[in-house]
């Protein structure tokens, strides 16, 4: 399976790679290919006196390669120039990714971009699943906010075709899943109209049944409300090291939008985010 990892040369981005647990859960969902992404804006300014950005690339580049080598994966690496979320995207494509990764935090030193703003926009139009992983500043210091990224998940549905999708995803993170919550939620409104699903809550169970045969340790929760909200509660209360979730599908005109519940989580989750796109179009 191939991931792609999108850096931006900063220290957070190396403290994400360098965590050992997460390169271990990585390789315990059958990750054994990593292409390692760096794009340059297209607005860089060249010709700093006593700085060779060129240089300081290469070598941040090179480090971070030595880190997932050292781990065990073939890696490739890319340097490319343009708008972040659509090189990323577009090698996503070229490669078929399994995976692309995304660190949350992080300013680089050499090109002064904010990779979080570029994980919001891959999140709108990503083609492959998507882990958004959460990266915590103290004091200039960084560390990962979940070191296990796919031990306990939270798995958020509404049971259409994206969503279950979305479960699917558990054949790979099987091997690295201990626990899992399953969560429905209901808006007031869904439950006075045809909208409203039929027996979540056996519908749960069922879903509970599979994962259960994997040796994963489930529970389930059908809850009331604004969907996004009680997501972000549910996270609150049980502490999953990553949720798990399907993106609306648009028609080609409208892949720039992800769906709003998805964007709520994405921009206000405490811990990692893996969101699961439609399928690609053949």
């Amino acid at each position: 399976m191939r991931a792609i990892f999108a850096t931006d040369l900063s220290e957070a981005s190396e403290t994400a790679i360098s965590s050992r647990t997460c390169l271990e859960c990585l390789e315990r969902i059958g990750i054994d290919e990593v292409h390692l992404i760096t794009v340059l804006s297209a607005n860089v300014h060249y010709g700093m006196p006593g700085i060779n950005f060129d240089e300081q690339r290469e070598r941040a580049l090179a480090a971070q390669r030595r880190l997932f080598e050292e781990a065990g994966f073939d890696v490739e690496t890319h340097v490319v120039r343009g708008t972040p979320h659509r090189r990323i995207n577009g090698l996503a494509e070229r490669i078929r990714a399994d995976l692309v990764i995304v660190g949350s935090r992080g300013q680089s030193p050499l090109e002064r971009r904010l990779i979080g703003s570029t994980a919001r926009n891959i999140a709108r139009t990503t083609v492959a699943p998507l882990l958004i992983e959460r990266i915590a500043e103290d004091d200039g210091d960084h560390e990962v906010v979940r070191e296990h990224l796919f031990q306990r998940v939270l798995y958020a549905t509404d049971f259409s075709e994206n969503a279950e999708r979305a479960f699917e995803q558990f054949r790979h993170l099987k091997d690295a899943t201990q626990e899992a919550t399953l969560l429905h939620v209901a808006g007031p409104e869904q439950r006075r109209t045809d909208a409203a699903v039929e027996d979540p809550e056996t519908r749960l169970d069922d879903l509970a049944a599979d994962l259960e045969e994997w040796g994963i340790e489930t529970t389930t929760q059908v809850r009331e409300g604004k969907p996004a909200e009680e997501i972000l509660a549910t996270e609150a209360a049980v502490d999953p090291t990553v949720i798990l979730l399907g993106s609306r599908g648009h028609s080609r005109l409208r892949r720039l939008l992800i769906g709003s519940v998805s964007e709520q989580v994405v921009a206000r989750a405490n811990g990692n985010v893996l969101i699961v796109p439609p399928s690609r179009m053949s």
